[in-house]
């Protein structure tokens, strides 16, 4: 058995010709499991190989936009692309609060299409999601399992987003923390406790504090690349990934300022400075391989 955690957007909210939507694509021999879904996850997975039909559940971390624009592309390219007319819902597992209230709604608007391809094409059922939603804890908390996958959840630190959760993937090959979008907080630091691998958001505070006053909100509910650092060497994680970078790295020397601010933090291990598609495969809690 292997875990592979790929980085299926490395993006923010601002449009990028090289980086989709935040997400982290999550696939073990048993399961295949997709955290938050930006811009372009659909076609991200068709790159890993995986249809939307191959997906057994979606993780939802908070209710911003970027995180889930390309959730209603998801679910319906995955319900045209079923030819047996048999599919079952997609679970969709999310926190109580806006994000459930979303993930609801989330087709409402796509009726009118939805109908006709039903009539067209004589398919029976509507596309549908099963809906597994849960009260944001601030202590580490199972949301949902598959075999030998455990899944927990923890409220971290983005308000004024709230709920706004992280996600900890356990499996026989080891354990990988997801951030979600948060500060650096001690909720990070307890769901990521003994990771093998820690996906961390990230926010060049110095690169921000350069920009005009009023730009300079996004720093109240975002993960200073310098603290980020600090953190990771006290928790003791093997192999750290930045992804939601923000700025976009556009050079290597853009790369190296990511970089630079980690090990400034005090974080000597594995560091990747993620780009869409980079992936890490893990077995027995070791990294077998890293693919860029």
């Amino acid at each position: 058995m292997t875990t592979t955690v790929t980085i299926t957007g490395s993006g923010c909210p601002i449009p990028s010709a090289r980086r989709s939507g935040p997400g982290v694509l999550i696939q073990t021999d048993e399961v295949a499991l997709q955290f938050d879904v930006g811009r372009g996850t659909t076609q991200r997975l068709d790159s890993c190989d995986l249809w939307p039909t191959d997906l057994d559940a979606v993780f939802v971390t908070h209710h911003h936009s970027d995180h889930l624009v390309g959730l209603a592309d998801l679910l319906l390219t995955r319900w045209i692309m079923d030819r047996e007319d048999n599919l079952n819902p997609l679970p969709v597992i999310v926190p109580e609060g806006p994000a459930k209230n979303f993930v609801s709604h989330v087709l409402d608007v796509w009726d009118d299409d939805i109908q006709i391809r039903k009539a067209h094409s004589k398919k029976s059922q509507d596309p549908e999601i099963d809906i597994f939603s849960f009260e944001a804890s601030s202590g580490v908390t199972e949301v949902w399992s598959s075999g030998k996958v455990k899944i927990s959840a923890c409220k971290v630190r983005h308000e004024p987003v709230c709920p706004a959760v992280g996600y900890r993937i356990e499996s026989q090959d080891g354990v990988v923390a997801i951030s979600g979008d948060t500060l650096v907080c001690d909720e990070v630091a307890e769901l990521a406790e003994g990771a093998d691998v820690l996906i961390y958001e990230a926010m060049r505070f110095e690169a921000i504090e350069s920009l005009p006053e009023k730009r300079q909100f996004i720093l109240d509910y975002h993960a200073d690349t310098r603290l980020i650092g600090a953190q990771a060497k006290e928790i003791g994680v093997e192999t750290l990934v930045l992804t939601h970078l923000i700025p976009e790295p556009f050079s290597e020397e853009d790369r190296q300022a990511f970089i630079g601010d980690i090990r400034e933090g005090g974080f000597t291990g594995e560091l990747i400075v993620a780009e869409d598609l980079d992936s890490v495969v893990l077995k027995n809690s070791s990294i077998l391989s890293r693919e860029l």
